[in-house]
């Protein structure tokens, strides 16, 4: 049975449950390694990252580096002595990095590797209308997400989940996985299994999602674009523009009205109580919206305030 000292790696609140539970669970983590402190919102104040938030609770010490190959990060990180480094929501390590523990360093993946390897897993499978996902630890390689698999846990995913519920059932499964992993590697007991040993089909993929390609395609079904909607929200939002005005769209529904004339993208109003938009088979009702720096609305608030 292995005496752990571990290293945890991680930035957004997704990594804060996994941190936690090693915490509850007694774990010895010697060290916190996150990104820099970075300005956010209206004011770009400059804001520590959750996990810096956290492991400033439990009094822990902090590496910031920006460069992961800086011989005094190397140092530092070094020091510490640890030999087990679980890594959820962060940067691409460096092999010096990724290769130091003599237990060897796992990340928490949001998807079922080989599935959806990349930057935004969980929001691809919904794009792509998957009905199922779920989460993977598996220990790093040099090439990204591609290690052998330790533990997977499966998550349906349901009619109206967007990216943010998702996102909440995950980051507490995946916490779970990250201390079942824990307390495999402490007993000697995982056995990790090569992604190439997985019948998984043809392979798709989950790279980074811009605000250039979140731009809604009223060409597409009707069903492919509430897939996108859901997938892109609450962030980065899908959005579109009407008039010369740019609206970001939060949640749609099918219409449930027979098939009209309207063009795709093309607008159908009551100015009071809906506001119907075509597509490329059907028509789609948009139910909650927002405009650039106000708060997102229903559709019935949003029309009594502007002008179509």
């Amino acid at each position: 049975m292995a005496n752990l000292c571990i290293v945890f790696m991680g930035t957004p609140a997704f990594a804060v449950p996994s941190l936690e539970i090693l915490f509850a669970h007694h774990y010895n983590v010697v060290a916190v390694v996150t990104a820099p402190d970075k300005p956010k919102g209206r004011g770009q104040k400059v804001m520590p990252s959750p996990i810096k938030e956290v492991a400033q609770q439990y009094h822990l010490p902090i590496l910031q580096p920006t460069n992961l190959k800086d011989p005094s990060f190397i140092q530092t990180l070094e020091s510490y002595q640890a030999n087990l480094q679980v890594v959820v929501a962060f940067r691409m390590l460096p092999q010096v990095v990724w290769a130091m523990p003599v237990l060897g360093t796992f990340n928490l993946h949001a998807s079922l590797l080989p599935q959806y390897r990349g930057a935004a897993p969980l929001h691809w499978a919904i794009i792509n209308g998957e009905q199922e996902t779920g989460v993977t630890t598996f220990l790093l390689e040099q090439a990204i997400d591609t290690g052998n698999i330790i533990f997977q846990e499966k998550e349906p995913i349901y009619e109206n989940d967007t990216a943010g519920t998702l996102y909440e059932r995950l980051m507490h499964k995946g916490a779970q996985l990250v201390l079942n992993t824990v307390k495999a590697i402490e007993q000697g007991t995982h056995r990790p299994i090569a992604q190439a040993s997985i019948e998984a089909g043809l392979l798709k993929k989950a790279p980074k999602i811009y605000k250039k390609d979140c731009q809604i395609d009223w060409h597409q079904p009707s069903e492919a674009i509430r897939n996108f909607v859901r997938g892109l929200a609450p962030s980065p939002t899908a959005w579109t523009t009407w008039g010369g005005k740019h609206f970001n769209i939060l949640q749609v529904e099918k219409a449930g009205v027979t098939k009209s004339n309207l063009q795709p993208g093309e607008i159908s109003s009551d100015r009071k109580h809906y506001l119907h938009i075509g597509t490329k088979d059907d028509v789609l009702a948009i139910k909650t919206l927002q405009l650039a720096g106000k708060k997102p609305m229903d559709i019935q608030t949003f029309l009594r305030g502007n002008k179509l």
